[in-house]
């Protein structure tokens, strides 16, 4: 690590140039010129190990439910833990990112607790200790989105589709990477001693962060102490939580967020107890669904730039909606995973540009607050599926789940289309500039 920051401090890496031509066209499709790339490819990275972590312990949830002789409805329970862990955290951490402005602290803190928390997966034969371990990366999970997402947004204000789709194709990514890794770990060794390898990259991720990001901190703490004090800070969250565009709009990213991680916790049941493939396959259809997510954040999100945020979320959740049900109909292995693909799209398309569309309505001051109540919403309605999903899955199986996944995603459809349009920051300025 301490190699890297020598050579980002490098005469030799500073006198690298790329051609003028290259140089326009990456700051005209983006908005952001190609040196000041950096800390969003970075903060992308650290997304891509907390996802990381997520995926390895949804990859393993099948193992762990069979090692410890779990029904469908107790494999819920601990799902609905990380949720529950994650709306826990929420109390408060949006609070001490947006007072302190140690944006960066705080990600370096939330990949640090994850990834001790899945070493310690080896340890973990007993129900209550994996228990607290799985509780302590729900709450991990949550720390981390406070803190990127408003340095992200404060820090781009004019690209904020892009940079925060940047950071959607980070947790991509991880989720892409991850169950392969695992799925392929798992044919030689336990599901213990995977979850603890699994940690070892996160853990590099969190000192390469700290070493070329965390002096940025300084400038956050500046502004804070300059800008708002506590007075100021609670007087803001009160006139966010009257904003009834910001909690509708929380409202209808949560119950997306429900058939998200429904689908994250009950596609690799479905994979594993009905269609009956291997761990590897099981990886292979994870990775199809993220990968298809990894090629539409960087569209959508820098897309919604441009055109606005409303109408790139209505066409995500409606062509989502619509695959979610077709998979049920194919018991073909090649048909399924083109259809995850296709899912993975439509549903990660949506990520970035909801998280945007909340920063556009939000004072900078305010937006690991506002992200806190975003995620927390998310966290407290997504609670509910795992344990709903187990039932329904013990009474009439796993097809039925992805209907009442499919029926949750056709409500959020119908919360975006009440909401009303709204131009983020580079269309207005162009409007205003007409």
């Amino acid at each position: 690590m301490l190699a890297a920051s020598a050579l980002l401090r490098s005469k030799k890496f500073a006198n690298v140039t790329l051609d003028p031509v290259v140089i326009s066209a990456i700051d005209r499709l983006t908005g952001v010129h190609p040196r000041h790339q950096g800390p969003v490819f970075l903060v992308g990275l650290g997304h891509a190990g907390t996802h990381w972590i997520a995926a390895t312990f949804y990859l393993l949830l099948p193992f762990i439910t069979r090692d410890l002789g779990l029904s469908y409805a107790q494999a819920g329970a601990l799902v609905s833990l990380f949720h529950i862990s994650s709306v826990t955290a929420n109390f408060g951490s949006g609070m001490v990112v947006d007072v302190t402005g140690r944006r960066v602290l705080f990600q370096v803190v939330s990949l640090l607790v994850g990834a001790g928390a899945l070493f310690a997966f080896g340890a973990a034969g007993q129900f209550m200790l994996l228990f607290i371990l799985i509780a302590l990366i729900g709450a991990s999970n949550n720390l981390w989105h406070p803190a990127a997402i408003s340095f992200l947004s404060e820090r781009y204000p004019n690209s904020r589709g892009y940079a925060l789709s940047i950071h959607a194709f980070g947790a991509n990514l991880g989720d892409t990477l991850a169950p392969v890794a695992a799925g392929a770990l798992l044919v030689a060794l336990s599901w213990h001693r995977v979850a603890s390898i699994a940690a070892l990259p996160v853990l590099a991720i969190a000192a390469l962060i700290a070493v070329l990001l965390l002096r940025q901190d300084k400038a956050g703490v500046r502004h804070r102490h300059h800008d708002s004090g506590f007075s100021n800070y609670v007087a803001g969250l009160k006139q966010i939580l009257r904003n009834r565009t910001v909690m509708s709009l929380c409202l209808m990213a949560g119950v997306r967020s429900m058939a998200q991680n429904g689908l994250l916790m009950f596609l690799p049941l479905y994979l594993s107890d009905v269609l009956q493939v291997s761990p590897v396959w099981m990886g292979v259809t994870l990775m199809a669904m993220q990968l298809g997510g990894m090629v539409a954040s960087p569209i959508a999100g820098t897309w919604s730039d441009r055109i606005g945020r409303r109408p790139v979320v209505l066409a995500g959740l409606t062509l989502t909606t619509v695959t979610i049900a077709g998979l049920t109909l194919t018991r073909s292995d090649a048909v399924f995973i083109t259809g995850v693909s296709v899912l993975g799209f439509a549903l990660f398309a949506v990520r970035p540009v909801v998280h945007s569309w909340l920063m556009d309505l939000t004072p900078p001051h305010l937006g690991g607050s506002a992200t806190s109540l975003l995620f927390g919403t998310q966290a407290g309605l997504s609670a509910m599926v795992p344990i709903i999903g187990g039932v329904i899955a013990d009474a009439w199986g796993l097809t039925v789940v992805f209907y009442f996944l499919a029926g949750t995603m056709l409500v959020a459809n119908v919360l975006v289309y009440l909401l009303p349009h709204h131009d983020p920051p580079a269309v207005r300025t162009a409007r205003s500039t007409e």
